[in-house]
């Protein structure tokens, strides 16, 4: 490879570097380096859109209360939970990821942890428990100095929305980093990383009439939701549609001539697709050429085609998934479309 050629008119941020305090600590993901060896993310270079809370005492005994809508309350201690088991690999994805941030609020780390339904066993539901709020630790003592976020660490969900969510206490095989959720993280797959509530220190059983949370109106329009809904119930599922974009351009001297190899990810939704089409600037759009299959949706996987542009300039690179039965709300938007610069063709 030559040389790889930088996308037009995004953010420049330093790429595994902790950067920033409390709610405005942050920690971009380099994505441009996933190779087909290379897919999972250390958990040194795993994103963060939030740092450890100042006012938490790392040494302090942690607690799990289990209230609200039970026969009895419970305060459970970390030894009280069920056995941590490994979860797989899951991708996760902060609901503002966007082009500023070079698209690096995103990774994909193997998971470990305990069941949230397991944990919820230890209390009996009362008549009218039919949701769970699902509550963290989010006490920074210095405030938002960019007005992105708010304090209130919470999301309710249905039992059902449950099913395959976690409490994570482990990332790539080692014990939970703070800045990532220690001592308990939730990880709802498949939904946004502002669902996935970390340093969770209660669940309560709630009913139908449960108002949202604070942190559900904040990103009610990043999750695609009709407006700001008052009540918990009028939420959709915060889930991840499938999407793809563009992470690298490779530019390779043959011969004489030049040659393009454009690498990139595809990720979301319930099921893999391999039927991605790719377009150039105002060009027609054209099957992706290599799309092996994905082996779970759980996680990103890698496409590539080759490119000959046919001229120098500035071209947008824009994905779509050819299968009309799948809502793509953020690739249909151009969400994702990244610009790169051609000086010779």
């Amino acid at each position: 490879m030559e040389q790889v050629l930088p996308f037009e008119g995004e953010g420049d941020p330093l790429f595994g570097e902790l950067v920033g305090e409390g709610w405005d600590g942050r920690l971009y993901t380099d994505l441009s380096v996933l190779s087909p060896q290379n897919l999972i993310t250390p958990n040194d270079r795993f994103y963060v859109r939030t740092r450890y809370p100042d006012r938490l005492d790392p040494a302090a005994p942690w607690r799990l209360d289990l209230d609200g809508l039970v026969t009895q309350a419970v305060s459970l201690g970390l030894a009280d939970l069920p056995e941590a088991t490994p979860r797989g690999v899951h991708l996760l994805e902060c609901s503002g990821n966007s082009a500023g941030g070079s698209f690096g609020l995103m990774s994909a780390s193997a998971w470990g942890g305990v069941g949230v339904l397991d944990v919820l066993s230890r209390v009996r539901p009362s008549a009218g428990a039919t949701r769970v709020l699902i509550s963290g630790f989010d006490d920074h003592s210095v405030p938002s100095m960019n007005g992105h976020s708010t304090p209130g660490a919470s999301w309710i969900f249905t039992f059902d929305q449950l099913e395959q969510a976690f409490l994570a206490t482990q990332m790539n095989g080692a014990q939970l980093p703070r800045d990532h959720g220690a001592p308990l993280r939730l990880f709802v797959p498949g939904w946004y990383g502002c669902t996935c509530i970390k340093w969770v220190n209660r669940i309560t059983l709630v009913g139908e009439d449960e108002p949202a949370t604070s942190q559900m109106q904040e990103f009610a329009s990043r999750t695609h939701q009709e407006g700001v809904p008052a009540l918990a119930r009028d939420y959709r599922p915060a889930s991840l549609d499938p999407a793809a974009m563009p992470i690298r351009v490779e530019r390779w001297r043959v011969g004489s001539g030049v040659a393009i190899r454009v690498v990139g990810i595809v990720w979301g939704g319930a099921r893999p697709t391999e039927s991605l089409s790719i377009r150039f600037g105002d060009a027609a759009w054209s099957p992706v050429e290599v799309c092996p299959p994905a082996t779970t949706s759980a996680t990103w996987s890698l496409w590539s085609t080759a490119w000959r542009p046919p001229a120098p300039g500035a071209y947008a690179i824009r994905l779509r998934v050819d299968d009309p039965g799948v809502v793509t709300k953020r690739l249909d938007a151009g969400y994702y479309e990244r610009t790169v610069v051609i000086d010779d063709a």
